[in-house]
């Protein structure tokens, strides 16, 4: 399944935060565990959401630069949030 948006028009400033999109500057799995569940509950038949964890927000919006995650870290992030 793609993305409704095109990523670069996300991280752009074109998209906004909103029922079906978050921004987490950083991985704090509670806070984003936090967000997946809300996502997962699905009250308007939405099909989920999308986190993107490694970019900050202000008023809704990514700050750019994005601070990013390494492929080292984005493997770490992805096994732990799959054990939890």
């Amino acid at each position: 399944m793609s993305l409704p948006i095109a990523i670069t028009d996300i991280l752009h400033g074109h998209a906004v935060e909103w029922e079906r999109l978050e921004f987490k500057e950083n991985w704090n799995p509670f806070n984003v565990l936090h967000t997946l569940g809300a996502f997962a509950n699905n009250f308007r038949n939405l099909e989920g959401g999308y986190v993107g964890i490694g970019v900050a927000e202000k008023n809704g919006r990514p700050v750019l630069s994005p601070v990013g995650v390494t492929p080292e870290e984005a493997v770490r992030i992805q096994r732990e949030l799959h054990n939890l």
